[in-house]
């Protein structure tokens, strides 16, 4: 019996060890073409994702863009260091700390960081940042990566706040309530149970920020330096660099259509569109999660809150900060300062609780008051300069001298032209695209894609709207730069917010309404266009006319398609060139850098078209309140 045993085992044994020969013989051709597939592709792609030498002038020219995507991670890991931590702490302040009074002033603060536009900040850092490093770092130029961090992070602040408050806001009041009933201190509940709740809300604010300095190209193409190398020592924050961003807005305009370099550069903005489609689905997974009530899996979860893991989270923080203080204080100062903040962090369980609350609060108030001082320091430094610049003949004037002096009407106009024609391309759209989501549609695989879809298109970085528009409608449909081209790019770059504020909108308004009206024998439509509708007034134009605030202030998206930097007369054909208040800043801030009054007028009358926008939302939307519930 035994023998029979043996030998039954070693035949199937044999033939086990037969069959994955032969397995192995047939699997030799799919592992062959697999192989040569992965090889042709990485041999392909060497040259162009790991090739650190971008030169397409040179000879031979030369594609790699290995360079560009570490100079963007490295300013956006530069602009998280600054954001982050001012960012969660005033949503703290706001969420938590600040009285409903102080509330109600320092939420339209942070508002107002939002709505100035992103050029106004690039002239910011080339004539204060820029020139206040220069002389007190004593370096050649102030133009540099530590000065786009800077300027990346300012801008970031505003989405950080206002997603991490979000986040703060929804963790349920019993939570709070619960901590306090154990005698704790109200700083240990926050930092113990409110801010661990919202762990992935505050992620998400977190990349989502991320996305924002990713994205941004006009800031970090006047004040980064623009030099296609890796900053050498790598962890020099002084050096020149040159974003993904930045490349195609410099570039794209000067090449010949069809060329290697066209193709390049198109290939740099996919690199840059999958980026960012990365970080709005990752954003997207956490909030989905927050809104479901679990961010991780207990195991996970578990782990991430082992003392293990927060020692090692506090060593990698430690490095970061002594590389970045190391760079611009020295090794010296950055050694003492991140000694002192370990020095809290792991000597903090032995600090009197009170002590330890006063101390964070104090922490929290100074971030708060920083953030706040930042955004006065730029206000005050355009509108010093600037108002002295503005009279009649500036803002009624037309431009002389190719722009260089005169008047700006003709910008003026042709934005509001730009703008109100985005709007009435993209209103209608929006509009009903809401109304299905919100009245027809029902929660299935279709709606789920069309939702991801209209986020990813929120988080398109605005580069790749002109770059699309330039593609499209300059070359292949042969429009040339003209107005229609720019107005439907800015309506492909809103139609995400409109069709979000519009969805809030309707969803805000009771279903009673609904019913009531259905009860009496209404139509779907007719209640929706009758009842719905009207009541959702005043959510649908405060969307719109923010909408048509950012609209206003960008200028990547029409700087290939729509504008010229000098234009006597108002363009009267949509197939015209148009000037437009953003593009006519920069190209003064880059090309002419003399006409200082020129500059700040500018950038005055930008900003406050743009806070005009913004103010006429706020009270439009009052003003349609105390209608509807007279």
């Amino acid at each position: 019996m035994s023998y029979m045993d043996n030998t039954t085992k070693k035949r199937v044994l044999r033939e086990g060890v037969i069959k994955s020969i032969w397995l192995a013989t047939a699997l030799i051709s799919a592992v062959a073409v697999a192989f040569i597939l992965g090889h042709v592709i990485c041999t392909a792609l060497s040259g162009f994702l790991f090739n650190t030498n971008w030169n397409p002038t040179g000879t031979p020219p030369s594609y790699g863009i290995a360079a560009l995507i570490i100079d963007t991670l490295l300013v956006t890991l530069g602009a998280l260091i600054f954001s982050v931590p001012l960012g969660l702490a005033t949503a703290v302040y706001i969420s938590y700390v600040a009285p409903p009074r102080m509330r109600d002033v320092v939420k339209p603060v942070i508002e107002l960081l939002a709505g100035i536009p992103s050029v106004v900040y690039g002239f910011f850092g080339m004539i204060v940042l820029g020139s206040f490093l220069q002389k007190a770092l004593n370096i050649p130029s102030g133009a540099c990566w530590l000065a786009a961090s800077i300027i990346l992070g300012i801008m970031a602040l505003p989405t950080i706040i206002s997603v991490s408050e979000d986040a703060l806001f929804a963790i349920p009041k019993d939570y709070k309530e619960a901590s306090l009933s154990l005698g704790v201190t109200y700083w240990h509940t926050i930092s113990h149970v409110l801010l661990p709740a919202a762990a992935s809300g505050v992620s998400a604010a977190v990349i989502l920020g991320m996305g924002r300095a990713i994205g941004e190209t006009m800031a970090v193409m006047m004040i980064a330096g623009n030099a296609a190398i890796i900053p050498n020592p790598i962890w020099n924050v002084l050096s020149p660099v040159r974003t993904l961003t930045a490349t195609l807005g410099i570039e794209m305009t000067e090449v010949a259509t069809n060329s290697m370099h066209y193709y390049a550069l198109f290939g740099v903005a996919t690199i840059l569109l999958l980026i960012t489609l990365l970080i709005n689905l990752t954003s997207y997974w956490l909030i989905k999660r927050m809104q479901t009530g679990s961010c991780l899996p207990d195991r996970m979860r578990n782990w991430t809150h082992s003392e293990g893991m927060r020692v090692a989270v506090a060593a990698v923080a430690g490095i970061i900060v002594v590389w970045f203080l190391s760079a611009v204080l020295g090794i010296l100062s950055a050694v003492v300062i991140t000694a002192a903040i370990g020095a809290w962090y792991f000597g903090r369980e032995k600090i009197s609780p009170k002590f330890a609350e006063k101390s964070s609060f104090g922490i929290i108030y100074a971030c708060t008051a920083a953030v706040i001082l930042i955004l006065a320091i730029i206000l005050w430094d355009i509108f010093a300069n600037g108002l002295p610049a503005i009279s009649w003949e500036f803002l009624t004037g037309r431009p002389k001298q190719c722009g260089l002096a005169g008047g700006i009407f003709t910008a003026i106009v042709g934005t509001l032209q730009l703008v109100a024609g985005a709007i009435l391309i993209t209103l209608p759209i929006g509009i009903g695209a809401a109304i299905y989501f919100t009245e027809y549609s029902h929660e299935n695989l279709l709606t789920r894609a069309l939702r991801i879809g209209n986020d990813l298109l929120n988080g398109t970085p605005s580069i790749v709207f002109g770059l699309f528009g330039f593609a499209f409608f300059v070359i292949y449909l042969n429009w040339g730069t003209c107005m229609l081209a720019g107005q439907i790019c800015l309506a492909f770059m809103i139609l995400p917010t409109i069709i979000r504020t519009t969805e809030e909108a309707l969803k805000s308004v009771p279903n009673s309404l609904r019913e009531a009206s259905l009860g009496l024998g209404a139509t779907q439509w007719q209640t929706i266009r009758k009842v719905v509708l009207p009541s959702a007034a005043p959510g649908i134009l405060t969307g719109a006319i923010l909408s048509v605030g950012r609209a206003a202030g960008e200028t990547a998206p029409i700087m290939f398609t729509a504008v010229v930097f000098s234009k006597r007369f108002i363009t009267r054909d949509v197939f015209d060139p148009v000037m437009a208040l953003p593009y006519h800043l920069f190209a003064l801030s880059t090309t002419v850098p003399d006409v200082t009054t020129q500059h700040y007028g500018t950038a005055v009358v930008l900003i406050a078209l743009v806070i005009a926008i913004y103010l006429a939302a706020i009270f439009s939307r009052r003003h349609f309140q105390k209608k509807l519930f007279r």
